[in-house]
């Protein structure tokens, strides 16, 4: 291998941002009907779950302090855990729907749930998220870096079958040298997302009122409209770093197989 080669320099080029944006626009357009149904059905029941902690009012229970905190920490957990799974199986099977397929056909919901590495992708995720966390709580730089540094580890995950440990330094080795391209891409989407989940709080209050039924369906709607934006946009860019850094990249589908 040449030294050219080996630093990650040969192959195709990364595309311009506008085209970039251009081909997450028309890959969720294309996509849109399968992700928004395998959308429904994660979030839907996840949002209930996660409301739950977030409406109910542990104070209202006569406990000691011991029993309180426990009762804190359990609606933490819940909350943390359900939304969790939710985004990371939904993350995982975006990565499988985009660039595998069974014998040129889609891959139905269950072959895509076959083929996830749940444990990896959760500790991953887990570790990320904490990370990130720690990062802005201590100075908003770090917690920057660190989500666009290791913030592709998820897909490479599902895309080249690596361990945690892996995961993170392939991500890494992909980011160097595209920072500010990462950053581009992801971080615009993850505002929109988050203005998505504002506003849909919003609508579902002034309907339903301060209750749990308003926090689900805020919950579930921005995620169901959002989540697969920003998972294609993840998926999208990791593929494009792949075939930049290493010559050729996990074919991308940009289109549902026909049956």
């Amino acid at each position: 291998m040449s030294q050219r080669a080996a630093h990650g320099q040969i192959g195709p080029r990364l595309e311009p941002l506008p085209a970039l944006y251009a081909r997450i626009a028309r890959t969720y357009i294309a996509w849109a009907r399968q992700l928004l149904v395998l959308a429904t059905v994660v979030f839907i029941p996840l949002g209930l779950v996660s409301a739950i902690p977030l409406t109910v009012d542990i104070d209202s229970f006569e406990l000691g302090s011991g029993l309180l905190a426990v009762g804190v920490l359990v609606a933490v957990l819940a909350l943390v855990g359900t939304s969790l799974v939710g985004e990371v199986f939904f993350s995982g099977a975006v990565t499988v729907a985009l660039t595998h397929s069974e014998d040129g056909r889609q891959s139905s919901l269950r072959e895509i749930s076959e083929r996830l590495d749940y444990r990896t992708l959760i500790v991953v995720d887990l570790i990320y998220s904490l990370l990130v966390i720690a990062g802005f709580a201590l100075l908003v730089v770090p917690g920057v870096l660190l989500y666009i540094w290791l913030g592709l580890a998820g897909p490479v995950v599902e895309l080249e079958r690596h361990g945690v440990r892996a995961a993170f330094a392939r991500s890494v080795a992909l980011v160097r040298g595209h920072f500010w391209v990462v950053l581009a891409v992801l971080a615009p989407i993850e505002l929109a997302c988050e203005g998505i989940g504002a506003l849909a709080e919003l609508l579902a209050h002034g309907l339903l009122g301060d209750s749990v039924w308003s926090v689900w369906l805020s919950e579930s709607l921005s995620n169901i409209v959002a989540t697969p934006f920003f998972a294609i946009a993840a998926v999208l860019i990791t593929v494009e770093l792949i075939a930049v850094r290493d010559g050729r990249g996990p074919r991308l589908h940009s289109a549902p197989a026909r049956p």
